[in-house]
């Protein structure tokens, strides 16, 4: 579990549903007054359409899934990656027989495909080209997920300025008509259908900012995070596959690798 976006989360619309209470208290609808189901609706109804325009609905579907991913959290740090390939120098040592006994111990699935890879006498030019594309394409597929929160996150606040449009002309033509005396108006108070119609417009636009800057955008930067942590953490995997090809030792292989982690979290016991 990722605390850090759950804190976000919370604190974000803790702090503005606060000022939301508090510069609501003198009126009878206290908070509700910021609950505005049409203004919702054209918030998000507009979102999710603009977006399943924009991409493929495969893409459009994973969105859930992408946001499980967001709040699951890493689910292997590069530390204990580290430690998995300099436990598996040792084995490599003792020739491809004994590396494929130990394939089934392996947890990082891109590390076992590497150690398969050995195990079947690929080349080394081989094995780092099949692996890199693999990284390639891998971050291509999630840089285009990230993109569909990205997008969202910026048509957000433009369909925020849509409700605004839609309210200012519904205020535009009930002042029409309540100055007319048209059928429209006839009996009502100009000053609580401007409130109204006022109301609508700026709610929307408050919806767009807040779906934007609180969920969409942050969510989009946190996936592209993920993916160049990621790349990092394959890169490391790579490079330690390639040791491993070359039957280096573990106290090599450990010190070639630290190069990926924060010098704080080195690793300086030895294999």
């Amino acid at each position: 579990m990722d605390i850090a976006t759950i804190v976000g989360i919370i604190l974000g619309f803790g702090l503005v549903g606060t000022a939301m209470v508090q510069s609501t208290v003198n009126l009878s609808g206290g908070v509700l007054t910021f609950v505005e189901p049409a203004s919702l609706m054209i918030v998000l109804g507009g979102t999710i359409a603009a977006t399943a325009i924009a991409f493929p609905l495969a893409e459009v579907l994973r969105l859930v899934a992408n946001l499980k991913a967001v709040f699951s959290g890493e689910q292997e740090k590069n530390a204990e990656v580290l430690e998995e390939i300099v436990g598996m120098a040792d084995v490599s040592r003792k020739g491809s027989a004994e590396l494929e006994k130990s394939i089934d111990t392996v947890k990082n699935p891109f590390f076992r495909d590497g150690i398969q890879m050995i195990v079947d006498g690929l080349g080394e030019e081989d094995i780092r080209y099949i692996l890199e594309t693999r990284v390639d394409n891998r971050a291509l597929r999630e840089q285009a997920e990230a993109n569909v929160f990205k997008t969202m996150g910026s048509v957000a606040p433009a369909f925020g300025m849509v409700g605004t449009l839609v309210g200012l002309v519904a205020m535009l033509y009930g002042m029409a008509e309540a100055a007319s005396g048209g059928a429209g108006g006839a009996g009502k108070d100009p000053a609580s259908a401007l409130g109204s119609a006022m109301g609508l417009a700026l709610i929307t636009t408050l919806y767009g900012a807040l779906f934007a800057n609180l969920m969409f955008n942050p969510i989009a930067t946190k996936l592209k995070s993920r993916i160049e942590k990621r790349n990092i953490s394959q890169n490391m995997v790579i490079e330690g596959v390639i040791l491993l090809k070359n039957k280096k030792h573990p106290l090599l292989v450990r010190e070639h690798l630290n190069s990926f982690l924060p010098p704080k979290e080195w690793k300086r016991d030895a294999a």
